[in-house]
């Protein structure tokens, strides 16, 4: 079963993950990435170093590929539709990769196919901030290159808009969020969309990453089945196949809006890997190979712990690794990243569990045990020895 060979731009950590999965199945993965010390450099089928943003280089590092994908957005669309004019499979397709990749055109996306989003206004300088008052407070995001957090600025009157970016920017009404929720929905080649349990992000309030994530949310049945309605109406409104990460905020008042979508892998879907049958990268793989979709059932709860620098930047200590494994039904996923650095995602752990009281305990154990640290240099001692 070799299937079709697969060009991966980006050989980050959900490259490794994907081909962590893709390896049951031989199939062949080569990846492009900048780093030669990336996560997914020993593992490729076929490694090679260049920039994914870069149209010449996708074209000649994909040339003879079958299926071109991504497990990271800022990559040459203009590379990846000359690819798909040559009768190459691309997913996410282009065009949606071009919406996404403007927070802006994102935005008017939704709005367009009468999806809920929190209010916003598209401005092209800080001048024009003065312009929406009613938006205030709000976020001001850039249109392009922001991740993790990165181009994302509170604005709580008009006074900041002294220290704004430069534009051109979304300007977003700050929403009274009660909880932060995601879906991951899978849109097959035939045109059909199942997702995956919607799921709670708790997140770092230094860092705006997310540190842990619980599968099921805890949120009532009926705003459960909101989002995951949502997510399908994303998916489809994209229309392309592929596996869509729908971020969602659950508002004071009750609403479920759309924050923002990753048409790829994501942070959110990791639970998967253990917690189902089919995991989000084996659903990956399917769509990229035209093969019939996997099993998004959860039989128990789940828990994802992000594992993420702290203290400084140095070579990778992971503290308390054994108390860790001595909890039942861990699963530990270190990404393979020589440097620590804080606030660098370096792995996560999975735990599963047969009751939500369980899981709390486990996580809260987990978070106890477990540190991402610099490794501390050694004594004069320890090198003679």
């Amino acid at each position: 079963m070799h299937g079709r060979r697969i060009a991966l731009l980006g050989g980050g950590q959900l490259g490794r993950m994907f081909i962590e999965n893709a390896l049951r199945y031989d199939v062949e993965v080569h990846v492009l990435d900048p780093d030669p010390a990336c996560s997914c450099a020993h593992l490729a089928h076929r490694f090679v170093q260049g920039r994914f943003d870069d149209r010449d280089t996708v074209l000649r590092f994909a040339v003879d590929a079958d299926v071109v994908g991504i497990e990271i957005e800022h990559v040459s669309v203009e590379a990846l539709e000359e690819l798909e004019r040559q009768g190459k499979t691309v997913v996410p397709s282009p065009a949606v990769l071009r919406t996404i990749q403007d927070k802006g055109l994102q935005k008017a996306f939704y709005r367009d196919h009468g999806i809920p989003t929190a209010e916003f206004a598209l401005i092209a300088a800080p001048s024009e901030i003065a312009l929406h008052p009613q938006l205030l407070p709000a976020f001001l995001k850039t249109r392009t290159g922001g991740y993790d957090g990165k181009g994302v600025m509170p604005l709580h009157t008009l006074a900041d808009a002294a220290r704004a970016f430069p534009g051109p920017c979304v300007l977003e009404k700050r929403a009274d969020i009660a909880r932060e929720l995601a879906v991951i929905a899978v849109r097959t080649t035939d045109g059909r969309t199942t997702v995956y349990d919607a799921v709670e992000m708790v997140f770092d309030p230094v860092l705006n990453l997310v540190d842990v994530l619980i599968a099921p949310a805890t949120v009532p049945p009926d705003v459960k089945a909101r989002a995951e309605a949502l997510a399908v109406q994303v998916a489809e409104a994209f229309g392309a196949p592929g596996v869509y990460a729908v971020e969602l905020f659950l508002t004071t008042t009750g609403e479920v809006l759309v924050n923002e979508t990753a048409p790829r892998a994501h942070n959110s879907g990791h639970f998967t890997i253990e917690g189902c049958a089919s995991s989000q990268y084996d659903q990956l793989l399917r769509i990229y190979q035209d093969w019939p979709p996997g099993d998004t059932r959860l039989p128990r709860h789940a828990a994802m712990i992000n594992l993420v620098g702290e203290g400084g930047t140095g070579p990778v200590d992971l503290q308390g690794i054994d108390a860790v494994l001595r909890i039942p039904g861990t699963f530990v996923h270190l990404y393979g990243k020589r440097e620590t650095r804080t606030g660098r995602k370096m792995g996560h752990i999975t735990v599963l569990a047969g009751s939500a009281e369980e899981l709390r305990s486990a996580i809260a154990a987990i978070k106890a045990a477990c540190r991402v640290v610099p490794r501390a240099p050694l004594t004069i001692d320890e090198e003679r020895r």
